[in-house]
C-alpha cells in the first residue's frame, strides 16, 4: 500500500469493505488453489479481452485530455500496451483452453461487462480529467493488489492460473500502477473538496464493478433475453 496521508490512501480506505469481498470471492480463491472450473476461466478470458479493448480506448481518451504532454505520453502508452500485451496473453490462454484467438472478439459482452465499460467511458468522455482518472484507477490498482496478495500465499498448483497471478503480481506491473497512483496524488493536489468527493465516488463505483466482473465470470453471466 502507500503512505496513509496521501489522497490515494484515503481512496483505498474508502473501498476496504469491497476489497475484502474481492479477496474472498470464489473466483479468485479458485485461481489461488487451482480449483476454478476451466470453463469459468475461459469465460473470463474472453470477457476480459472485450473489456480491455474498451479500457484501452478509455485510457487513450484520458491521455488526450491530460493537462501535460508527459501524462499524455504515459497514458497513451498504457493504452497501446494494454492492447498488445493483454491480447497476446489472453489469446495464448484461450489457445491453451482449447479455443482460438479469433474467439476473443466474436461475442457480445456480458451485461456486467457492458455496464462497467460504459460507466468508465462515460466518465472519461464527459467529466473532467481528474474524474476520468479516478474511474479507471481501480482497474490498474486492484489487479496489482490481487496479484500481490495471491502471490504472497502458496503458489497455485495450476500452471495456467499461476501465470495469470504472476503477471499481475510482478514488479513490472506494480511499477506501472505506482505511476498512475502517483499521478492521481499529483492531479488532486490543487483540487477542492467537491472534486475530491467526485473522484472518491468514481473510484468506489469502479471498485464495485471489479468485484462484479469476477462474479460475472464465476456465474458465466448471460443476457436474460
Amino acid at each position: 500500500m502507500i503512505e496513509s496521508d496521501r489522497f490515494t490512501s484515503r481512496l483505498w480506505a474508502g473501498i476496504e469493505p469491497t476489497w475484502k469481498e474481492i479477496l474472498r470471492h470464489p473466483f479468485l480463491l479458485g485461481l489461488r488453489d487451482g480449483s476454478l472450473d476451466r470453463q469459468a476461466f475461459r469465460f473470463y478470458v474472453i470477457e476480459d479481452a472485450l473489456y480491455l479493448h474498451e479500457f484501452a480506448r478509455a485510457v487513450a481518451l484520458l491521455g488526450a485530455k491530460a493537462p501535460h504532454p508527459d501524462i499524455t505520453e504515459a497514458l497513451c502508452g498504457d493504452a497501446v500496451e494494454t492492447i498488445r500485451a493483454e491480447r497476446e496473453q489472453l489469446g495464448q490462454f484461450l489457445e491453451e483452453l482449447g479455443g482460438s484467438r479469433d474467439e476473443l472478439f466474436q461475442r457480445r459482452p456480458a451485461p456486467t461487462n457492458q455496464a462497467y465499460t460504459s460507466y468508465f467511458l462515460a466518465q472519461v468522455w464527459s467529466r473532467p480529467f481528474h474524474e476520468g482518472l479516478a474511474a479507471v484507477l481501480p482497474c490498474y490498482w486492484i489487479y496489482a493488489e490481487v496479484g500481490k496478495e495471491l502471490l504472497a500465499r502458496s503458489p497455485s498448483p495450476d500452471p495456467l492460473y499461476r501465470r495469470w497471478i504472476e503477471s499481475y503480481g510482478s514488479e513490472e506491473y506494480d511499477a506501472v500502477v505506482r505511476r498512475v497512483v502517483d499521478l492521481t496524488d499529483e492531479i488532486v493536489a490543487p483540487l477542492g473538496d467537491e472534486a475530491r468527493r467526485a473522484m472518491a465516488r468514481h473510484f468506489a463505483m469502479s471498485s464495485r464493478y471489479e468485484w462484479m466482473f469476477w462474479d460475472m465470470a464465476w456465474r458465466q453471466e448471460a443476457w436474460p433475453l
